[in-house]
């Protein structure tokens, strides 16, 4: 309420003369929130981000914003700024993201991915080195240690045994090894449905703010591998092969062999998932956001897919079978 409150006082200075309402545009799994203002005089609308400082950071957003805007992509311009107190006030994109426009109708799909393929080969053109932080060993690392922490040990109650826990270590090393052999561009880091708007030009692009120098398979495996939507194998391996293809007759550094660039792709999808597994499971248990861990079966699959097409990947699926047996036998998922 008092966060509020100030974010009314702040927005009272920027548009003293005008007529607004302040309504919820949406939240994320963040701390951060987003509002609509509706500015009646005008029949438009802006949007304000409230991001705690003590928990979020603007400036990221700020760069990456301009950095979209600069390879001319479709992002929100920053109007007015107040980082002591964690306030951006942004042009407004739309209401309708991909995600609902896709889970009402999934006709306009092949048009829609090939709109946010156009756009991601541009950000990627785009890329320089020592712009944005690197996505180095250190950061895969950090983010891979969310799965054995907060979804295998805090959601599943599993402690591993040594034996596993090194087999789990292996099966680490390899990934991010694999991450890290990869050509390098702009990386925006959850580039999927939900952040997606349908506008003009489309896309909008929203929560960018995590974004990173690192693999250039990461965002096209984070647009087909879907938190919130799947799709059938067939129809992702075709938006896949048309973004290979884009890239290629663009000059982006994707290789000459699909087959390499698709198993590039599957390796970095799989960090991802495991990522993810960790932090739906952490922002159920520390942040009180229940909705989130509602969707990690879906990660289980991705995961168990790839960790089951590769030998070098076998412990991986090994430990999502024992994990499976051991949950049909108490009849429930562990607690």
């Amino acid at each position: 309420m008092e966060r509020t409150a100030s974010l009314r006082a702040w927005l009272g200075g920027l548009l003293p003369a005008e007529q607004w309402q302040l309504e919820p545009a949406s939240a994320d799994a963040s701390f951060r929130r987003y509002f609509r203002v509706r500015l009646a005089a005008r029949g438009e609308s802006r949007i304000v981000m409230d991001a705690p400082p003590a928990q979020e950071d603007c400036k990221p957003f700020i760069q990456v914003a301009a950095l979209l805007r600069q390879a001319g992509l479709n992002a929100p311009e920053v109007l007015a700024q107040d980082l002591e107190q964690g306030f951006l006030l942004l042009t407004d994109l739309g209401i309708t993201t991909y995600l609902a426009a896709l889970q009402q109708d999934d006709a306009s799909a092949d048009a829609l991915f090939r709109d946010a393929t156009d756009a991601l080969v541009a950000w990627q053109l785009a890329s320089r080195p020592g712009v944005l932080p690197p996505y180095d060993a250190a950061l895969l690392r950090r983010e891979l240690d969310l799965f054995p922490d907060w979804y295998l040990a805090r959601h599943l109650g599993l402690t591993l045994a040594p034996a596993q826990r090194q087999e789990l270590e292996r099966v680490f090393a390899t990934i991010i090894a694999s991450n890290l052999a990869q050509p390098a561009v702009y990386v925006h880091r959850d580039y999927m449905p939900r952040n997606l708007i349908l506008s003009q030009p489309n896309p909008g692009i929203l929560d960018f703010q995590d974004a990173v120098y690192g693999p250039i398979s990461y965002d096209v495996a984070s647009l087909v591998r879907d938190a919130f939507i799947s799709w059938e194998e067939e129809r992702a391996l075709d938006w896949v092969v048309r973004y290979w293809d884009k890239a290629r007759r663009a000059g982006l550094p994707v290789g000459a062999d699909f087959g390499d660039f698709y198993r590039d792709l599957e390796w970095t999808g799989l960090q991802r998932h495991l990522k993810v597994l960790g932090i739906f499971a952490r922002i159920n248990y520390r942040d009180g956001k229940p909705g989130y861990v509602e969707d990690t079966p879906r990660f289980v699959r991705y995961a168990r897919a790839v960790a089951g097409s590769y030998n070098a990947l076998a412990p991986l699926a090994h430990l999502f079978d024992e994990i499976e047996k051991r949950q049909a036998t108490q009849g429930t998922t562990f607690p």
